[in-house]
């Protein structure tokens, strides 16, 4: 164990499954049926993906967490960036990461896994800027193994500086599967090299390579699968970073690519290419694409992770765009009259009024205060109904926002239908919690909502007087959310608003904290903490 983290003591590990589809189509009840009731088999504590599970709500059913006055993060070491135990409470480890971590961590098998940066070398021969997605023990905070990712040198128009990999992984099993900062895909195993080298992929050394150098591959290394490469294959043009969560769904994989615009924000290089892409979570190959048109429509960039659902029967992938629209999906590629797999719209609707489109007849610039959003945030689909709020990169300001609550059920006409919308929100990037009646979503400027999850209505607003990109999460009867600021806000998930406290990490928390297994994760910008009783 190096001199970055500070071993305490922890809880112990567990088990993720998923079920497989057959080689032909099944009936969509009976897929959706088999993971529900797959479920309870698993470790259903653990939080092996963003969002928990394939519908995105961030809800834990984590109990008995230290109170927020029985918490300290600690303080640094004089001219150090190591935690001195001595000064935290209820802390089981802290493990340094690099000097910018937006990945939220996810907990599977006894493992944790967390996207950040290079800035804090885990090995001497891999220096300089790099995406990393670092593995530590669940129990101990030991760190295991890292991916390392070489940059595409385009710099911020496609891979920024220094932001490292912005995903958080999807666990399935004794498999991972991540969205690189170059834009491609990565099957790994989840004991990395420790037990040698899985296959069938076999060139660790030269995916890290450094300066046209392949790396040596140790034991502290990942051991990839497959890799693939949709960014070239697609023709994608990231905007700034490639970032989502994958979703499985039997066979498949699911991503939006992180297609967008040019360094003028002006041109789409690639308006052809999809927004939604499909894999086979087995080889990596792609098996389907979405052709709605979302690329052409683009504001920004689409960054939204895919959920999933099904409702009276159908199956659907929901997903955010980056043009402003949330679509529906039928999961099950099909082909187009050119033979290529194509995915099936069942319904769009926009997230955004007509008015902040359009005024007097012409349309309203983005990036303006009162001009159209995409989606940023992941859609929350819960009891037949998709929940979400626009917003724009944080680097764009504050501006209006409108948060949207659809109906699943009527589709038909490929309208998709609001059973209710809130203005009375801004801009975020931040996904929504719904539980109890109750939606919980935080917004940039700092302020946290709860609206009635049936009506709409407004039941308070909790101002944290700082930036927040953190999600809301749910758990225990409380709502917990980072802020910009450094503090972890715990509020109570009622109707009637009620301030639990707040902990002072000291250093922004960009990422949403998970609690699994009994256990509050946090990370912020440089370190992730493990916490609980």
């Amino acid at each position: 164990m190096n001199n970055f983290e500070i071993p305490f003591s922890g809880v112990g590990p567990a088990l993720v499954a998923v079920p497989r589809l057959a080689g032909k189509r099944q009936p969509y009840k009976i897929l959706f049926a088999a993971a529900l009731l797959a479920t309870p088999l698993l470790r259903a504590a653990d939080w092996p993906m963003w969002g928990g599970s394939p519908t995105r709500n961030m809800v834990s059913s984590g109990k008995g967490l230290p109170a927020p006055d029985e918490i300290a993060a600690g303080k640094f070491l004089p001219k150090s960036e190591t935690i001195d135990p001595k000064s935290t409470k209820n802390v089981r480890w802290v493990s340094k990461l690099g000097s910018q971590a937006y990945g939220s961590p996810v907990v599977a098998g006894g493992r944790v896994f967390v996207g950040t940066n290079n800035e804090a070398p885990r090995d001497p021969k891999q220096t300089g800027d790099r995406g990393i997605l670092m593995c530590f023990d669940e129990k101990t905070g030991e760190f295991l193994w890292q991916l390392v990712v070489p940059k595409l040198g385009s710099g911020k128009v496609s891979d920024w500086e220094y932001v490292g990999i912005c995903s958080s992984p999807a666990i399935e099993g004794d498999r991972g599967y991540v969205v690189t900062n170059r834009g491609e895909v990565v099957c790994f195993d989840v004991k990395g090299q420790s037990d040698g080298n899985q296959g069938p992929f076999m060139d660790e050394g030269k995916f890290s390579a450094q300066d046209g150098k392949p790396t040596e591959v140790t034991p502290k290394c990942a051991d990839i699968l497959w890799v693939s490469d949709v960014r070239t294959e697609l023709g994608i043009f990231p905007h700034n970073i490639s970032s989502c969560s994958p979703l499985i769904v039997g066979e498949k994989l699911y991503i939006a690519t992180s297609n967008g615009v040019d360094w003028s924000h002006l041109n789409i290089p690639a308006p052809f290419a999809p927004a939604v892409a499909v894999l086979d979570k087995n080889t990596g190959a792609v098996v389907g694409e979405e052709i709605s048109g979302v690329s052409k429509r683009v504001l920004h960039c689409s960054w939204s992770s895919p959920s999933f659902t099904t409702v009276n029967g159908q199956a659907m992938v929901v997903w955010g765009g980056g043009d402003g629209w949330c679509y529906g999906f039928d999961p099950v590629p099909v082909k187009d009259k050119d033979g290529t797999p194509v995915l099936k719209e069942l319904f769009r609707y926009d997230a955004n009024p007509p008015e902040y489109r359009n005024k007097d007849g012409q349309p309203l610039k983005y990036a303006t205060f009162n001009g159209p959003s995409e989606l940023i945030c992941t859609v929350v689909v819960q009891d037949g109904r998709a929940y979400m709020s626009i917003g724009q990169d944080p680097e764009h300001g504050d501006g209006i926002g409108m948060f949207s609550c659809i109906d699943l059920n009527g589709r038909g006409d490929l309208s998709g239908k609001a059973l209710w919308t809130s203005k009375g929100i801004g801009r975020t990037i931040c996904t929504p919690s719904v539980v109890g009646g109750l939606v919980f979503q935080a917004e940039y400027n700092g302020n946290i909502h709860c609206f009635d999850a049936k009506t709409g209505k407004e039941q308070w607003v909790h101002a944290t007087n700082s930036r927040i990109w953190s999600s809301t999460l749910v758990a225990d009867g409380k709502v917990y959310c980072g802020t910009e600021d450094g503090e972890l806000v715990v509020l109570a998930a009622t109707r009637e608003k009620k301030v639990v406290g707040k902990v002072e990490f000291y250093s922004p928390i960009y990422s949403t904290p998970v609690i699994a297994n009994d256990t509050l994760f946090v990370g912020t910008i440089t370190h992730l903490y493990s916490i609980g009783r």
